[in-house]
């Protein structure tokens, strides 16, 4: 019986371990991605928890406090990345510094993520503001190039809304399971191409 019990615990663990998965190294948060994508996000590579992910796939983690006990602007990774997504990336980060711990744009995988016209931009679970930096990206969507955003479960599209509305208005989305697929912990920002 105490067997079974650890091989299920040890099996869920492992299961929750996937390219741009959830891990964690010692309590600290990180995500599942390449070495070099960890590297170049100013990231710190862990081997052992992403069980499941080839060898060059680690667990990565930032630390976000500056030395006064605020945080800063995290670096977006510029690999695959195209250069207007970070352009604006950065213009969104400089309005909310401190509030994004970490940006991921670039994964091999379909989508705009593929094509490295999206970015992740990674806070606290459920803090509220991650509403309104949707919001704030939703209000400058013309100058940004935005093309949708995703937050808390709820997706405001420019083709479809044309015109800003709250956050309680935006389309609501099916429950895909967790936080981080219904995007509790991070906007997901899509851009037009460039």
């Amino acid at each position: 019986m105490k067997f079974l019990a650890i091989t299920s615990l040890l099996l869920s663990g492992i299961d929750q371990a996937a390219i741009n998965g959830r891990c964690s190294v010692n309590g600290t948060p990180g995500v599942c991605v390449s070495t070099a994508n960890c590297a170049s996000a100013g990231g710190q590579s862990a081997v052992g928890f992403c069980p499941n992910d080839p060898t060059d796939i680690r667990c990565c983690t930032k630390t976000t406090c500056a030395s006064d006990g605020g945080g800063g602007i995290p670096t977006i990774p510029t690999n695959k990345c195209q250069p207007h997504v970070v352009t604006s990336g950065y213009i969104i980060l400089n309005q909310f510094p401190g509030k994004v711990h970490t940006v991921w744009c670039y994964a091999n995988k379909p989508g705009d993520h593929g094509t490295g016209t999206a970015l992740d931009l990674m806070v606290e679970r459920r803090n509220p503001i991650g509403q309104t930096i949707a919001e704030w990206t939703m209000n400058n969507h013309a100058r940004l190039k935005v093309k949708y955003i995703i937050w808390g479960q709820r997706i405001w599209e420019v083709s479809v809304d044309k015109t800003p509305r709250n956050w309680e208005q935006w389309k609501k989305m099916e429950d895909r399971g967790d936080d981080t697929a219904n995007h509790w912990d991070h906007n997901h920002v899509s851009f037009l191409p460039a």
